[in-house]
């Protein structure tokens, strides 16, 4: 077998043609099994298998350096740099992670798995090279998805006056996670249907020499097509076709389905979902939403290339019609221009991963903020349940967005209240809101929610609702769950659940009750309620399943700071850096948030 051969790239370097469409059948093979196993991004995998062998054949890496965007599609590239074995071995998966890692490989340039950053990092490589006079190729592998994202467009204006030599392989299948959108893919239609030789071209239009390569999951035409441009002295993009899921029927068929999925058999035709069976919030918000779109002409659904996160599959795309937009892999045009919509009367609902929304920090605070614009935000997977690849830790959210003027951040505890947020959000019109949508399950808890009914028909017809007569989300008012005695328990959003744990736990060891309040509002601080507290608690401690400095817990202190109550915030510390791949039990009481982690504190706090 010759992928047992391959230790290094340079093991490719001396193969011929046939032994090179072999290596891409093997490798195929292997990625899928792997796949099958521990689940994974199996189609942009398979559409790159012939461009990274053909890579790793006609450059010297890591002498070339070779920077794939997102890096998801690098799992080939990472068996033919001597980690083939984490992928055909099942003791040795824990071995690699799923994206672009210095610690694993100097192969690997950077730690990365976000959108649209290659070609500037490509830029700052070949500069450096320059300053340094030095002598090895730049090579950036981005996908045409990732071409949607504001810095793409930065890297290649950039590129495009750059005299100096610079390649970038545009990896075009025509599609992102999703189906892609904005006037660029048109360009790049024109381009595919005319092998390259559209006069509408984009790239050639920036300053770039440009170069089409229309069979890009053929290995020997790659080796040919980079064996010409491999010493090019000004930067050049070469265009490749390919096929997202290549070689793999059923990616092939449906690459949306299967770009990022849980373990499935290997004779499958639909993929095991990757974000788990039964209800899930992605379900309730789309139900919720295409209830609204189809009652108020204003609702409008928006996304940022993720639209399987609210709910919203082709089918319910379709549903939606002009309802429903996905701005591609934009964050910042998307909150921008959800501030627009909605100063404009709409009531857009941008749901994005928190991981991503950080790419909009700016747009957020200045457009949206500054302007009191009425969007609704839902950020999706801000929890130490969420990711836990260091490259998409969401559990920041808070500390970027918990403190912006004008901005009504929400922590909802279970679906009964997150509906009856999502409700008032849209009945709303002075201020922009966004929602924590929990991240450790979906849970019910009928016990906690409004007493008025909820539900999307009211707050779409007429954008009032009995319950946003009555509750005001935007009011700080803490919910008292339990009343109790010397200790008081706050559990944002999806940790009240473990407040109650904790609760349970000091009554059955030390013998008291305390109270647990569920805060519901991480952006305002209840001052009331906490001044009833200190009144007669002596101890105060705050969860939240998210970043501890500059989060709402230590809000929540600072405010209570001259009461002589003993108070501690616990959450996920900065200090060790950035976890990876993580078990999440396992991370929360490295932290102090285990059970008997915090019985130990209390005892300390009240003298026990």
């Amino acid at each position: 077998m010759i992928l047992d051969r391959i230790a290094s790239p340079a093991d490719v370097h001396s193969l011929d043609n046939a032994q090179l469409v072999e290596l891409c059948s093997q490798l195929r093979e292997s990625i899928l099994a792997y796949c099958s196993r521990e689940g994974g991004h199996v189609a942009p995998n398979l559409a790159t298998i012939e461009l990274t062998v053909a890579l790793h054949h006609v450059f010297n890496a890591p002498v070339d350096k070779i920077i794939f965007d997102v890096s998801h599609q690098t799992y080939a590239h990472k068996m033919l740099t001597g980690r083939a074995a984490a992928f055909t071995d099942p003791a040795r998966a824990s071995e690699v992670s799923g994206f672009s890692n210095p610690r694993e490989s100097a192969f690997d340039l950077f730690s990365m798995g976000h959108t649209s950053t290659s070609v500037s990092l490509a830029c700052g490589l070949a500069m450096a090279r320059d300053l340094a006079d030095q002598d090895f190729r730049v090579v950036a592998v981005i996908g045409d998805g990732a071409l949607s994202g504001g810095l793409a467009f930065e890297g290649l204006d950039a590129a495009g006056e750059l005299n100096t030599g610079l390649i970038i392989i545009i990896n075009d299948n025509d599609q992102s996670i999703a189906e892609n959108h904005g006037g660029l893919y048109q360009c790049m239609a024109q381009l595919r249907a005319t092998g390259g030789t559209s006069p509408n071209n984009p790239f050639r239009a920036l300053g770039l020499d440009y170069r089409y390569l229309e069979q890009g999951n053929d290995v020997v035409e790659l080796v040919h097509a980079l064996q010409e441009v491999r010493d090019t002295p000004r930067p050049v993009v070469l265009h490749v076709h390919t096929k997202k899921g290549a070689g793999f029927a059923p990616a092939e068929t449906n690459p949306e389905a299967w770009h990022h999925v849980g373990p499935f058999p290997l004779d499958a035709n639909a993929p095991a979902s990757a974000h788990g069976s039964g209800a899930t919030y992605a379900q309730i918000t789309g139900t919720y939403l295409i209830d609204a779109i189809q009652r108020d002409p204003r609702v409008v659904a928006m996304s940022a290339g993720t639209p399987y996160i609210m709910g919203f599959d082709p089918q319910r795309r379709a549903q939606a019609g002009r309802q429903f937009i996905d701005v591609g892999i934009a964050e910042e045009h998307a909150v921008t221009c959800s501030a627009a919509l909605a100063l404009a009367g709409a009531s857009p609902v941008f749901g994005v991963y928190g991981v991503f929304l950080q790419r909009a920090y700016d747009q957020l605070w200045h457009d949206a903020c500054l302007n009191s614009a009425p969007v609704t935000i839902l950020d999706f997977g801000a929890s130490v349940f969420g990711t836990t690849a260091e490259t998409h830790l969401s559990f920041f959210d808070l500390s970027m967005v918990s403190n912006l003027p004008n901005l009504v951040v929400l922590a909802p505890c279970c679906q009964e209240e997150y509906l009856s947020m999502l409700n008032w959000a849209l009945g709303q019109r002075a201020l922009p809101v966004l929602i924590r949508v929990p991240g450790a399950g979906v849970i019910s808890r009928p016990d906690l929610a409004p007493a008025a009914p909820v539900g999307p028909s009211a707050a779409a017809a007429d954008h009032a609702t009995t319950e946003s007569a009555t509750i005001d989300w935007s009011r700080p008012a803490y919910q008292t769950v339990r009343r109790g005695e010397r200790l008081a328990i706050l559990g944002l959003g999806d940790f009240l659940p473990f407040a109650e744990q904790i609760a349970d736990a000091v009554l059955d060891e030390l013998g008291f009750s305390p109270t647990v309040i569920n805060p519901r509002i991480a952006s305002a601080i209840d001052m009331q309620e906490l001044d009833r507290i200190a009144a007669d608690h002596a101890a105060l401690i705050t969860l939240e399943d998210g970043i501890v400095e500059g989060g709402w817990g230590q809000q929540v202190v600072a405010a209570m700071a001259a009461s002589g109550m003993r108070m501690k915030c616990y959450g996920i510390s900065k200090a060790p850096g950035f976890p990876d791949r993580y078990q999440p039990q396992e991370l929360l009481a490295k932290h102090g948030m285990s059970t008997a982690g915090i019985l130990a504190d209390v005892r300390t706090m009240l003298g026990l």
